[in-house]
């Protein structure tokens, strides 16, 4: 394991004392804003940094008494019993610091746009889509974050051949950013009378929220068509023709919206555009930093199948970290978090890995 970075430490710990110091003296309301935003980030860090202090400062007070032949007997075997606990505790909190300084994306802090495709399987794979849709809208309710669709195509039989929602929150993306590529499902339809088990797909693809300052889209690189918005069944009974398409001239990249106002299709619209241009940007830069390195956790190709959900066993399987888990009726309902926070896990230990072979 790479060594504690002793020099940046102090750093943090001398920028946090700065920090709480301004923020108790009183400071304009824009200043004590920003002030707030770096204290929360820097907090989690911090407190680890002193605990870790502490710990080192117990061990030294610990050999030192074992040290001291004045020790009484008592007070000696208490010392050699703790002394292995603290040690322990001490490595663990080397980790966690780790694991804090470690490099962070940019994005992580943001919100998402959450794109879901039907892929092989006709019915079955739009079905799929909008199970997909709803366990990861149950998703983050349970984290308390905001979900609202900006586009969808209903398959025939239900659920989705495609669905375009925001996922509004802190730290949206840093949780659902490895949920990106194919998701395979197996499972017996309910038209199936043989009860033979198909296989179908959907598309995942998970993108941080871009803002105006991330990404300019110029007027003339862009053409909006307006079109006639129908679907199946009075779906858009009492509803403007307002139906819009953007096509960013220079990527070829096309988007659309249906909602009831062509003024919020244009925003909506725009909006996904310049996240997928932001996304786009991103990844050449993670391909040329890393083109002699694939992270642990996948190429980020959202053409690689990334999980298989196995409906008659229960199960469900991420080929990328080899993980299965028997919970899959959970995992449905939203509850995903021990695959999530697996994924996290293992991407992190990739990272280390690297900080480790470069020290």
């Amino acid at each position: 394991m790479a060594k504690l970075p002793v020099e940046k430490m102090r750093e943090l710990e001398r920028r946090f004392g700065e920090i709480e110091a301004r923020m108790s003296a009183g400071p304009a309301a824009d200043v004590y804003v920003k002030l707030a935003s770096e204290y929360a980030e820097l907090q989690p860090v911090v407190r680890k940094i002193r605990d870790y202090e502490g710990a080192l400062s117990e061990v030294a007070g610990l050999k030192a008494m074992l040290a001291d032949k004045g020790t009484d007997r008592d007070m000696r075997d208490l010392a050699e019993m703790e002394l292995p606990e603290v040690e322990e505790r001490i490595e663990a909190l080397e980790k966690d610091i780790q694991i804090l300084l470690l490099p962070k994306d940019a994005a992580d802090e943001r919100s998402a746009i959450l794109e879901i495709r039907a892929g092989t399987g006709g019915s079955e794979a739009a079905l799929f889509a909008g199970d997909l849709f709803r366990m990861y809208e149950r998703f983050a309710s349970s984290k308390g974050w905001k979900v609202e669709v900006l586009s969808s195509s209903e398959g025939e039989a239900g659920g989705y051949k495609e669905i375009i929602a925001t996922i509004t929150g802190r730290g949206v993306f840093s949780k659902l950013k490895f949920e990106s590529g194919v998701h395979r499902v197996q499972r017996v339809p309910e038209t199936e009378a043989s009860g033979r088990i198909h296989t179908s797909a959907a598309t995942v693809a998970v993108l941080p929220e871009a803002e105006e300052i991330d990404i300019e889209i110029r007027p003339e690189d862009i053409r909006i068509d307006t079109m006639r918005a129908s679907g199946a069944g009075g779906q858009h009974v009492n509803t403007t023709d307002s139906a819009v398409r953007i096509t960013h001239l220079p990527t070829g990249l096309v988007v659309t919206s249906s909602e009831k106002s062509q003024h919020q299709n244009r925003a909506k619209a725009l909006q996904v555009l310049r996240s997928r241009l932001y996304d786009m940007e991103r990844q050449k830069a993670d391909s040329e930093r890393s083109a002699d390195r694939k992270s642990q956790v996948g190429s980020g190709d959202r053409s690689e199948r990334i999980r298989t959900y196995n409906f008659p066993q229960g199960r469900v399987t991420d080929h990328r970290i080899n993980l299965t888990l028997y919970k899959l009726d959970r995992m449905m309902v939203g509850e995903i978090d021990e695959m999530v926070d697996a994924l996290i896990a293992d991407y992190q230990a990739g990272q280390l890995a690297q900080l480790g072979e470069v020290s």
